[in-house]
Protein backbone atom coordinates (compact mmCIF):
# COMPACT_ATOMS: atom_id res chain seq x y z
CA UNK A 1 0.00 0.00 0.00
CA UNK A 2 0.80 3.60 -0.49
CA UNK A 3 1.32 4.96 2.64
CA UNK A 4 1.66 9.01 3.86
CA UNK A 5 4.67 10.08 5.72
CA UNK A 6 2.59 10.50 8.77
CA UNK A 7 0.44 6.80 7.78
CA UNK A 8 -2.13 7.58 6.30
CA UNK A 9 -3.12 5.41 2.88
CA UNK A 10 -6.35 8.11 1.90
CA UNK A 11 -6.49 11.66 3.23
CA UNK A 12 -10.00 13.18 4.82
CA UNK A 13 -11.46 13.22 1.61
CA UNK A 14 -10.93 9.73 0.75
CA UNK A 15 -7.97 11.46 -2.12
CA UNK A 16 -4.92 8.78 -2.60
CA UNK A 17 -3.96 10.90 -5.68
CA UNK A 18 -0.46 11.56 -4.73
CA UNK A 19 0.71 7.88 -4.39
CA UNK A 20 0.49 7.94 -8.08
CA UNK A 21 3.21 4.98 -8.58
CA UNK A 22 6.35 6.11 -11.14
CA UNK A 23 7.08 4.03 -14.14
CA UNK A 24 10.10 2.86 -11.88
CA UNK A 25 7.44 2.02 -9.50
CA UNK A 26 5.26 0.66 -11.31
CA UNK A 27 7.69 -1.80 -12.77
CA UNK A 28 8.58 -2.81 -9.22
CA UNK A 29 4.67 -3.56 -8.55
CA UNK A 30 4.49 -5.83 -11.61
CA UNK A 31 7.87 -7.92 -9.86
CA UNK A 32 5.65 -8.39 -7.04
CA UNK A 33 2.26 -9.45 -8.24
CA UNK A 34 4.21 -11.96 -10.28
CA UNK A 35 5.11 -13.11 -6.44
CA UNK A 36 1.58 -13.37 -5.52
CA UNK A 37 -0.18 -16.64 -5.48
CA UNK A 38 -3.74 -15.16 -4.32
CA UNK A 39 -5.52 -11.49 -2.70
CA UNK A 40 -7.82 -11.34 0.05
CA UNK A 41 -9.01 -7.92 -0.76
CA UNK A 42 -11.51 -5.52 1.10
CA UNK A 43 -14.49 -3.74 -0.93
CA UNK A 44 -13.21 -0.37 -1.94
CA UNK A 45 -9.29 -2.16 -2.93
CA UNK A 46 -11.50 -4.59 -4.91
CA UNK A 47 -13.47 -1.35 -6.22
CA UNK A 48 -10.44 0.51 -7.08
CA UNK A 49 -8.48 -2.49 -8.82
CA UNK A 50 -11.17 -4.62 -10.88
CA UNK A 51 -10.78 -1.53 -13.44
CA UNK A 52 -7.45 -3.69 -14.30
CA UNK A 53 -9.32 -6.68 -15.34
CA UNK A 54 -12.78 -4.74 -16.78
CA UNK A 55 -11.37 -1.75 -19.00
CA UNK A 56 -9.16 -2.71 -22.06
CA UNK A 57 -7.98 1.09 -22.34
CA UNK A 58 -5.59 1.01 -19.29
CA UNK A 59 -3.43 -1.13 -21.62
CA UNK A 60 -1.83 1.48 -23.33
CA UNK A 61 1.65 0.53 -23.04
CA UNK A 62 3.59 -2.65 -22.55
CA UNK A 63 3.72 -1.76 -18.72
CA UNK A 64 -0.04 -1.46 -18.11
CA UNK A 65 -0.76 -4.71 -20.47
CA UNK A 66 1.62 -6.90 -18.30
CA UNK A 67 0.23 -5.64 -14.96
CA UNK A 68 -2.93 -6.42 -15.89
CA UNK A 69 -2.54 -9.36 -17.63
CA UNK A 70 -0.81 -10.86 -14.30
CA UNK A 71 -3.37 -9.00 -11.78
CA UNK A 72 -6.33 -10.76 -14.17
CA UNK A 73 -4.59 -13.96 -13.52
CA UNK A 74 -4.51 -13.50 -9.78
CA UNK A 75 -7.46 -15.17 -7.97
CA UNK A 76 -8.94 -12.60 -4.98
CA UNK A 77 -11.09 -13.49 -2.51
CA UNK A 78 -13.11 -10.01 -1.96
CA UNK A 79 -14.71 -9.47 1.79
CA UNK A 80 -17.84 -6.96 1.32
CA UNK A 81 -21.65 -6.32 3.58
CA UNK A 82 -22.38 -4.26 0.62
CA UNK A 83 -21.96 -6.12 -2.96
CA UNK A 84 -23.55 -9.04 -3.99
CA UNK A 85 -21.19 -10.34 -7.27
CA UNK A 86 -17.56 -9.21 -8.61
CA UNK A 87 -16.41 -9.48 -11.58
CA UNK A 88 -13.11 -10.46 -13.17
CA UNK A 89 -10.88 -13.26 -11.36
CA UNK A 90 -12.79 -12.35 -7.94
CA UNK A 91 -15.35 -14.24 -5.46
CA UNK A 92 -17.03 -13.04 -1.98
CA UNK A 93 -16.02 -14.41 0.43
CA UNK A 94 -17.93 -17.59 1.85
CA UNK A 95 -16.28 -17.71 5.06
CA UNK A 96 -14.54 -16.11 7.88
CA UNK A 97 -11.27 -13.94 6.65
CA UNK A 98 -9.29 -17.15 9.01
CA UNK A 99 -10.74 -19.84 6.43
CA UNK A 100 -10.48 -17.81 3.29
CA UNK A 101 -6.45 -17.23 4.16
CA UNK A 102 -6.50 -20.53 5.07
CA UNK A 103 -8.06 -21.96 1.92
CA UNK A 104 -6.14 -19.85 -0.39
CA UNK A 105 -2.72 -20.52 1.09
CA UNK A 106 -3.38 -24.37 0.91
CA UNK A 107 -4.16 -23.66 -2.86
CA UNK A 108 -0.95 -21.81 -3.56
CA UNK A 109 2.96 -22.10 -2.43
CA UNK A 110 3.29 -18.00 -3.02
CA UNK A 111 2.63 -15.51 -0.82
CA UNK A 112 -0.85 -14.02 -0.64
CA UNK A 113 -1.84 -10.55 0.25
CA UNK A 114 -4.26 -8.91 2.38
CA UNK A 115 -5.21 -5.42 0.91
CA UNK A 116 -7.41 -2.59 2.24
CA UNK A 117 -7.03 -1.01 5.49
CA UNK A 118 -10.00 -2.81 7.16
CA UNK A 119 -9.53 -5.99 6.23
CA UNK A 120 -5.73 -5.80 6.87
CA UNK A 121 -6.38 -4.48 10.32
CA UNK A 122 -8.55 -7.75 10.80
CA UNK A 123 -5.85 -9.76 10.01
CA UNK A 124 -3.32 -7.88 11.82
CA UNK A 125 -5.75 -8.62 14.88
CA UNK A 126 -6.49 -12.40 14.22
CA UNK A 127 -1.90 -13.09 13.95
CA UNK A 128 -2.41 -13.94 10.18
CA UNK A 129 0.17 -10.60 8.52
CA UNK A 130 3.49 -12.23 8.41
CA UNK A 131 4.75 -9.15 6.46
CA UNK A 132 4.13 -5.70 6.15
CA UNK A 133 5.17 -3.67 3.30
CA UNK A 134 4.19 0.02 2.04
CA UNK A 135 5.51 2.53 -0.56
CA UNK A 136 6.32 5.59 1.84
CA UNK A 137 5.94 8.72 0.09
CA UNK A 138 6.82 12.01 0.74
CA UNK A 139 3.82 13.96 1.79
CA UNK A 140 2.25 14.60 4.72
CA UNK A 141 -1.61 14.36 4.51
CA UNK A 142 -2.53 15.44 7.88
CA UNK A 143 -5.50 12.55 8.81
CA UNK A 144 -7.52 10.24 7.02
CA UNK A 145 -7.42 6.12 6.71
CA UNK A 146 -5.07 5.04 8.40
CA UNK A 147 -2.53 3.14 7.04
CA UNK A 148 -2.03 0.57 10.71
CA UNK A 149 -5.13 -0.21 13.09
CA UNK A 150 -4.92 0.15 16.40
CA UNK A 151 -3.41 -2.55 18.30
CA UNK A 152 -3.60 -4.11 21.70
CA UNK A 153 -0.20 -4.56 22.33
CA UNK A 154 3.06 -3.69 20.48
CA UNK A 155 3.77 -5.93 17.57
CA UNK A 156 7.53 -6.29 16.73
CA UNK A 157 8.61 -5.93 13.40
CA UNK A 158 12.11 -6.85 11.67
CA UNK A 159 13.30 -5.10 8.77
CA UNK A 160 13.56 -6.87 5.97
CA UNK A 161 14.58 -4.28 2.59
CA UNK A 162 14.20 -0.95 1.95
CA UNK A 163 14.58 0.55 -1.75
CA UNK A 164 14.49 4.24 -2.40
CA UNK A 165 12.82 5.04 -5.92
CA UNK A 166 13.92 8.41 -8.03
CA UNK A 167 10.53 10.06 -6.94
CA UNK A 168 11.84 10.08 -3.16
CA UNK A 169 9.11 7.10 -2.44
CA UNK A 170 10.45 4.81 -0.03
CA UNK A 171 9.47 0.93 -0.33
CA UNK A 172 9.58 -0.48 3.28
CA UNK A 173 9.28 -4.17 3.99
CA UNK A 174 9.13 -6.03 7.59
CA UNK A 175 8.90 -9.35 9.00
CA UNK A 176 6.62 -9.72 11.95
CA UNK A 177 8.76 -11.05 14.90
CA UNK A 178 7.44 -14.38 16.39
CA UNK A 179 7.48 -14.41 20.31
CA UNK A 180 10.14 -16.65 21.47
Amino acid sequence: MGVSVDGYIADRDGGFGWSAPSDEQFAFHIEEIRGLGGCLLGRRLYETMVVWETDPSLRDSDATTEFAELWSALPKVVFSRTLDRVEGNARLAEGSLADEAAHMLAATDKDIEVGGATLASAAIDLGLVGELRMFRHPVVVGGGTPFLPPVARAIDLELLETRTFGTGVVFERYRVAQDA
